[in-house]
């Protein structure tokens, strides 16, 4: 028997929904962002962030290492032609990935939502932060900003540990700056 559209039995044939797509082009944007903030996610769980500058290997320090490598991987994005479609895929990407851990961690339907809106602008606060304290043009210093910000709150009392951090991030910024596109995942 050849395969005609009346052999298919229409009670066992796969259905579409409404407004979905039977072949799909893949999104080489998303791809790529998504590439990226894996390699950026790696990149914050580094074990010389916490055990060498102190951030606490907590959820919230480790959402912090995130938010900052994050932000200045952010930043970078925006630098290419298509910076603000790239930077808004990234941001997509990572807010995919921590919906998925919240939800991983046993956080409920109902408080995912308010849990990943509170992440999103922690993240928008520390980004600004940063960027502007890298330039000098903040209120304050870049190693009082990583105090405020990247510690989950508790910051060590070991000020050498903070001053780590500072080097690292400067060193981290001006790595990404000279990173080509394709160098970025």
């Amino acid at each position: 028997m050849s395969w005609t559209a009346r052999s298919v039995n229409r009670r066992s044939a796969p259905r579409l929904r409404k407004g979905e797509q039977v072949f799909k082009r893949k999104n080489p944007e998303l791809e790529f962002a998504g590439a990226v903030y894996r390699r950026t996610a790696e990149r914050a769980r580094a074990p010389e962030l916490f055990e060498g500058c102190g951030i606490p290997d907590t959820l919230d320090g480790r959402f912090d290492a995130l938010a900052l490598h994050a932000g200045l991987m952010i930043d970078r994005l925006r630098k290419e032609p298509d910076g603000e479609e790239l930077a808004q895929a990234f941001f997509d990407a990572m807010f995919r990935h921590l919906d998925l851990t919240l939800r991983e961690i046993g956080v409920q339907d109902l408080g995912v939502g308010r849990r990943i809106k509170i992440m999103a602008e922690g993240l928008h606060g520390r980004a600004l932060a940063y960027r502007a304290a890298l330039v000098g043009q903040g209120a304050f210093s870049l190693i009082e900003v990583l105090r405020r910000n990247a510690y989950g709150g508790s910051p060590p009392t070991d000020e050498a540990a903070v001053v780590r951090l500072e080097v690292y991030v400067r060193q981290y910024a001006e790595e990404l700056g000279r990173t080509a596109r394709s160098e970025l995942m």
